[in-house]
């Protein structure tokens, strides 16, 4: 018998209803307790998927959102492995850091919103509209999750400079890795398409200070959640 089957054979079955939240809050707050120790090996994503009443993709994106934060590590072929029982003071996002990103991200995508509002062209206008009804009305977090990427993506690319397309292409995957974590535990995603919605309406009125203070917002509400969600402890 694996040694996590004990505990999570215990747990209560997960509604749907936020059910990757539910599954992350359980499996961080017994591997923060102890109930999952150091070291352990949990089940395979069916085992735990059926031990909570979920599918696997559920309990993968949970998984995920432990790994960014450091308490587990998944090793091909071998399984997923408690790696430490309480954050680090920063998140894992593959290549990047959420420090890197944090660090980076102002100097990058502010700047750009700033050239977006000014050399959007319809074409761009009409895009970042379409990118953002998609993102209010998405009900699966991964899709959003992607569509979140791509927004910022499409915003560098109405900014017309080649650099600032090329180094949002590059961080697109952390910066998706960091979303999805920050949506999962720290529910930033309807604030999110609200900071969206203010970017957008700056980039469409061609004013490029409004913009650039709209995308400084933005990023600095998610650093205060990566903060909050690295520095505090459990939500």
């Amino acid at each position: 018998m694996n040694l996590s089957d004990s505990w999570t054979a215990e747990q209560p079955r997960i509604e749907r209803t936020s059910a990757s939240e539910a599954v992350f809050r359980s499996l961080r707050s017994a591997i923060e307790s102890g109930d999952l120790a150091v070291g352990t090996k949990l089940s395979s994503e069916a085992t735990l998927g059926a031990q909570f009443g979920v599918s696997r993709s559920v309990v993968r994106e949970a998984l995920r959102s432990c790994a960014a934060l450091g308490l587990t590590r998944t090793e091909t072929g071998r399984g997923t492995f408690v790696l430490a029982d309480q954050p680090k003071q920063d998140l894992v996002l593959g290549t990047f850091s959420s420090t890197d990103l944090l660090e980076a991200r102002p100097h990058i995508e502010a700047p750009a919103a700033r050239l977006a509002a000014e050399r959007r062209s319809a074409a761009d206008l009409e895009r970042l509209k379409s990118l953002m009804d998609a993102m209010r009305t998405e009900d699966d977090a991964g899709a959003w999750v992607e569509l979140d990427a791509t927004f910022h993506l499409a915003i560098a690319a109405a900014s017309g400079n080649g650099v600032f397309i090329k180094v949002v292409s590059d961080i697109r995957d952390a910066m998706a890795t960091q979303s999805e974590t920050l949506n999962l535990v720290a529910g930033r995603r309807q604030p999110s398409d609200a900071e969206h919605q203010d970017i957008v309406a700056a980039i469409e009125a061609g004013d490029p200070d409004a913009a650039e203070r709209a995308m400084h917002h933005h990023l600095g509400a998610v650093r205060g959640a990566v903060d909050h969600l690295v520095r505090n402890g459990q939500q």
